[in-house]
């Protein structure tokens, strides 16, 4: 008798690798946004989707406060169209990074999706911004 893993036959090799391979055009994770504002490659803007006081009370660095149910054409309208967003939320336990991203799909945004969110963040032990900062509530970068 197989196990609960074998009792689903896994996917080709080439099913898998299709799989996989589309995951990253809707996924990054906490060390590559970390990695791309370390060396200043910062081809996208972060948004952080949860309420603003969970922003001021700690958020990534760099990021800025557009609560995904603000997310909208005339808030989205200050940056180019082909501006690539990176939103994130709470953690895992945390739908709000994936409301945010639809609402940015459905504008017809370039967006992903941060893996891990905060909790994610905080696991990589990566410094967290506490406060508001001047100029980070749903301003262009």
């Amino acid at each position: 008798m197989p196990s609960r893993i074998t009792d689903v036959k896994p996917a080709t090799a080439q099913t898998a690798t299709e799989h996989f391979a589309k995951k990253f055009e809707f996924e990054t994770d906490c060390w590559d946004v970390h990695e791309s504002m370390r060396t200043g490659k910062m081809d996208f803007v972060l948004l952080d989707v949860r309420g603003h006081a969970s922003y001021v009370a700690g958020h990534v660095p760099g990021a800025l406060s557009l609560p995904h149910g603000k997310i909208t054409a005339t808030h989205m309208a200050e940056w180019p169209d082909d501006t690539v967003f990176v939103v994130y939320c709470a953690g895992p336990h945390c739908n709000g990074a994936d409301r945010g991203a639809l609402r940015l799909a459905r504008l017809g945004r370039p967006v992903k999706l941060m893996l891990g969110g905060m909790t994610g963040w905080e696991d990589e032990g990566f410094v967290i911004e506490r406060g508001e900062q001047a100029g980070s509530v749903a301003q262009p970068a």
